[in-house]
């Protein structure tokens, strides 16, 4: 079956790109929204709660920082410049991958007093969930692309002929 980029890095050098590239951004991913969600229904504002969500918020930022660049360099500029891409599906699950830059940086650098410095704690814990759901978001959204055979988007034969199993 062919499989998209995202889907071969993390079928490559199993286990360690799968825990490195998915598992402990996701797991970051998660309990920030759990703890979210606590931290919003019980607004302690200053609990232990919220320094672990504040800790993995910050963590989660700069590591997902490092992926970013890592990946950058070694996968998506070389396959844009190579012209490797396996067709639109391919770049939309790699590209939604590292947009996860976007939400988990805006965390970390909320988290350390570097942005929106002027909001209140109750905006700051908006913008903060907000950053959560935009990072859910587009992580499933490369998931989902990820699963899919790139040669669907591109006319190309995937080599499954249902009709003929």
């Amino acid at each position: 079956m062919n499989m998209t980029h995202y889907m071969g890095l993390l079928a490559d050098n199993q286990p360690w790109n799968l825990i490195i590239f998915m598992a402990i951004p996701v797991i970051c991913a998660e309990t920030l929204a759990i703890s979210e969600f606590a931290i919003l229904f019980t607004r302690n504002l200053d609990g232990t709660l919220r320094k672990v969500n504040k800790v993995v918020g910050i963590f989660a930022g700069l590591y997902f920082t490092g992926i970013f660049i890592y990946l950058m360099k070694t996968a998506y500029i070389p396959l844009t410049v190579n012209g490797e891409w396996k067709g639109w599906i391919d770049v939309v699950a790699v590209t939604f991958y590292l947009l996860g830059i976007v939400p988990f940086l805006g965390m970390a650098l909320l988290d350390l007093g570097i942005i929106f410095r002027k909001k209140t704690v109750e905006e700051k814990l908006k913008i903060h969930a907000i950053f959560v759901s935009i990072f859910l978001v587009v992580a499933h959204v490369a998931m989902i692309f990820g699963m899919v055979d790139p040669t669907l988007g591109s006319g190309a034969s995937s080599g499954h002929d249902m009709m003929n199993m």
